[in-house]
């Protein structure tokens, strides 16, 4: 594994860093480090079902993206290291604890220790599903490492903009590298669904899961019709009846804290969209575009203007407990 992470080229970066020894443009070194895992019932249905997905959140990012929620583990470094058979004990407490799978959030720079991790776990009997969740700013041939552990795929499609993926995430070939990530996914893992059921207050609920495939996610940008309008263009044109899609709308301005320089810098980055919560006439514009496309297989966010969900990683819960029940964290250890 070192190896790779001589002249790091895992992410379409291709920053060329020795992360054994320094930090790429993700802010990493070569060994995993995560902020927090927990039961998360927040994420589409499919994917929490019942027992809430098993959601590990990685430290740092290969995007720069000025809106980030989790900007305080994405941009910030908030996490610690650990190792390959710590990770492994995390996936199995996650199991224990009832996750319908586990959830890798943000782990597209971690790749090839991930792929050990996941390994390992599964060497000393994990045995739900794993699930890739990332940006979409993906290398192919290192999510090839992940064939054989990771069946369950849900990659965002932030924007077909080159101009706007350079201005808000800092990265130009956003679009066309996410569209060869998300290409590359929906051909080697075709939809499989199943029913799950559970009694509950003494009643049989049944519910869909995912146990293979891809959920291509796209979250709308105030002021950004037309950019949504593409992408579901796109999304018709080459996931449609292959994938899942998953419309979002809770765009949510962020009460960053960090040094005045880089507050500067985000406002500058911020200042491409309209940086509040999306109202109601996008709303019905957005369900207008929703019925003319007539997705197989969509999920659209009803619009909140709750900001109350917004995370904060210092705290041992960085959720409200209706989102998320923790069970390991980058400051406390075991919850």
């Amino acid at each position: 594994m070192e190896k790779l992470y001589e002249n790091c080229r895992q992410c379409p970066r291709n920053c060329g860093v020795n992360r054994n020894s320094s930090l790429g443009f993700c802010k990493e070194p070569s060994d995993i480090r995560i902020a927090v895992a927990c039961l998360h019932f927040g994420e589409e249905p499919l994917i929490t079902v019942h027992g809430g997905s098993g959601t590990i959140f990685l430290t740092g990012c290969n995007l720069r993206c000025a809106f980030c929620q989790n900007y305080q583990i994405s941009q910030q470094g908030m996490g610690a290291s650990i190792s390959k058979e710590e990770f492994a004990e995390i996936c199995l407490k996650l199991e224990e604890a009832g996750a319908e799978n586990i959830n890798l959030v943000t782990g597209s720079h971690h790749i090839p220790a991930l792929a050990e991790g996941l390994s390992e776990a599964k060497k000393r009997g994990l045995s739900i599903p794993i699930c890739w969740n990332s940006s979409g700013y993906d290398s192919v041939e290192s999510l090839k490492l992940l064939e054989g552990l990771v069946t369950i795929w849900l990659p965002d499609l932030k924007t077909l903009s080159s101009e706007l993926s350079s201005s808000l995430c800092a990265a130009s070939d956003y679009p066309e590298k996410a569209k060869e990530a998300i290409s590359w996914m929906i051909a080697h893992n075709p939809l499989k669904l199943t029913t799950v059921k559970k009694e509950i207050d003494g009643k049989i609920v049944e519910k869909d899961k995912i146990v293979q495939g891809v959920i291509v996610r796209h979250l709308f940008l105030p002021g950004k019709f037309f950019e949504t309008a593409d992408v579901l263009e796109w999304l018709k044109q080459n996931a449609n009846g292959k994938a899942i899609i998953s419309l979002m709308s809770q765009y949510t301005p962020v009460p960053f804290k960090d040094t005045p320089e880089n507050l500067a810098t985000r406002k500058k980055a911020l200042s491409s969209i309209e940086n509040r919560l999306v109202n109601e006439s996008e709303d019905r514009d957005l369900r207008d575009l929703i019925e003319a496309y007539d997705f197989d297989y969509l999920f659209y966010q009803d619009l909140c203007a709750d900001t109350e969900w917004l995370p904060d990683f210092e705290r041992k819960q960085p959720f409200s407990y209706k989102l998320a029940k923790p069970i390991w964290h980058w400051k406390y250890g075991w919850c």
